[in-house]
């Protein structure tokens, strides 16, 4: 169980970190608002709490390893590195200018503390895949780090995830730990109309992996589910993430329409006004 103080000090680092998102965004003037926002929660609890990570050291040996395979969601990732310490958070106004080591989709070679490089959707979870047999392969069952990869709910319709899976669950890879952003919206619509996907834990299920829905908002739900997978040695995990896009943002929560466009600069102050409030109630001011 997470303290009161915990949870209030991850609320704020979340809330400090949807401000950033906007800021970088109206900055840039592209980018996604939608899933950033709604995935806020999720990486807040993984960097602040869950992984074993070292911002002063980031090619640690022993670090877990974090893939973003859902790579137009970077924003949250920047914002929650910079406000974790990997760099200066005002760097984060760089975001996809031209020279800038925060590109619209991760770019490994200009940002050697990410993992991997991303974008093209569907690849992620077997880069994943890759890395945490190979660390069993390396150790055996003695592995000590778990390998994370983030995906979002329009991604499962690439046919590639579900060649990983299948092979995760056959291999009973038990340190890779998957987390799915179920927002139910992508680029074209509702998830349900462009590709339905439901039963969703069904079929991961079907392919041997142990399964978890809960709150993408709720982090003792969030942490708890992480440290269930933590503990299941022989199966691969899935979280399902039930999450609302554009999260802590009413205007923008829930419409598909703010998967893939950035604020303009009345709506992105109107944004910031509504999380700087939301930041103060934290607080308690």
């Amino acid at each position: 169980m997470l303290s009161d103080d915990q949870i209030k000090s991850l609320e704020l680092h979340a809330n400090n970190i949807r401000e950033s998102i906007i800021e970088m965004l109206m900055e840039a003037g592209s980018g996604h608002t939608a899933g950033p926002l709604g995935m806020a929660d999720v990486f807040t609890a993984l960097y602040f709490h869950s992984l074993k990570h070292d911002p002063h050291n980031p090619f640690w040996e022993d670090r877990d390893r974090f893939v973003l395979s859902n790579g137009h969601i970077c924003p949250v990732l920047y914002a929650t590195m910079a406000h974790r310490g990997y760099f200066p958070v005002h760097e984060l106004l760089t975001l996809r200018k031209f020279g800038s080591h925060l590109q619209g989709h991760p770019h490994r070679e200009w940002f050697p503390a990410l993992e991997t490089s991303s974008g093209p959707l569907g690849s992620g979870l077997s880069q994943a895949l890759g890395m945490a047999l190979a660390d069993k392969i390396d150790k055996g069952e003695s592995w000590e780090r778990f390998i994370y990869c983030s995906l979002g709910d329009g991604e499962l319709d690439e046919g590639q995830n579900w060649e990983a899976i299948m092979l995760a669950g056959k291999e009973k890879v038990g340190n890779l730990i998957a987390i799915v952003d179920r927002n139910n919206i992508q680029i074209d619509g509702f998830t349900e109309d462009v590709m339905p996907l439901e039963p969703l834990n069904k079929k991961w299920e079907s392919f041997n992996w142990h399964v978890q829905e809960i709150d993408g908002h709720n982090f003792e739900e969030i942490i708890g589910a992480i440290d269930r997978a933590k503990a299941v040695q022989n199966q691969p995990s899935v979280i399902i993430a039930r999450t609302i896009p554009g999260k802590g943002v009413p205007m923008f929560e829930r419409k598909p329409e703010w998967h893939g466009k950035p604020p303009s600069k009345e709506e992105g102050e109107k944004a910031l006004e509504i999380l700087r409030t939301l930041g103060g109630r934290i607080k308690g001011e």
